[in-house]
């Protein structure tokens, strides 16, 4: 089924533009601008995206191999168990992409405590001057406490292996890019489209029928005759 999530989590990422534009829009417009008014290269946007995502793979290595190393445990429970919480946690965050619900936001709420351990070294990086201070600002601003991101880890911690998990979140960081790439250079356009509640919706909704489909999956495997 690693073929079925990735694509989930790319189209997670892609979908929950919705999610990005106000979550990550400050940060967006904080590196679009310089003190003296002038906009900086766009190769410093790809480096702190590439910083961003590289923190997203690195969060998905550890999950995938927490949760690899849960099911050595050999208990089917177990596998089952992660692969169900994964489904669930999908299909709640396409419904809060569709503005049905807000649970995903208490994943945001318990990584506020993390965020404020590293928002100083983030701080301390700006004004961006070069490619790898771009670079350590991006990853830096990958431990913003996003419900979208935790949502999707739990995919990876079921996800079997490191590399698994190193790959969905993968998925999920390419599938952000257009959004918050496109934020860097045409906000003002995206932003009305992507608040569009018609957008919001088929958004959600999308998402929430992948989790949807892996739950009807695990149903149809378990129950089929032997």
């Amino acid at each position: 089924m690693i073929e079925f999530s990735l694509l989930a989590a790319l189209l997670a990422g892609l979908l929950g533009g919705v999610h990005c534009v106000g979550m990550c829009g400050g940060i967006v417009a904080a590196f679009s601008f310089r003190p003296d008014g002038s906009t900086p290269p766009f190769r410093l946007h790809i480096a702190y995206n590439l910083g961003r995502v590289t923190s997203y793979v690195m969060f998905g290595a550890l999950a995938g191999a927490l949760g690899a190393s849960l099911k050595l445990t050999g208990l089917m429970p177990v596998q089952i168990g992660l692969y169900l919480l994964a489904q669930v946690v999908m299909i709640l965050l396409g419904l809060y992409l569709a503005g049905f619900n807000q649970w995903v936001l208490v994943f945001e709420r318990a990584g506020g405590a993390l965020w404020r351990q590293v928002k100083p070294l983030f701080q301390k990086l700006l004004p961006v001057r070069s490619l790898p201070q771009a670079l350590l600002a991006g990853m830096a601003w990958g431990w913003l406490p996003c419900g979208l991101v935790y949502s999707v880890l739990v995919s990876a911690l079921a996800a079997g292996s490191a590399t698994s998990g190193a790959a969905l979140m993968l998925a999920f960081g390419l599938g952000t890019l257009p959004n918050l790439l496109g934020m860097a250079l045409f906000a003002r356009q995206i932003q009305p489209f992507m608040q569009q509640l018609s957008v919001r919706r088929i958004a959600g909704l999308t998402v929430a029928g992948f989790g949807a489909w892996g739950l009807a999956t695990l149903a149809r495997t378990s129950f089929a005759p032997a």
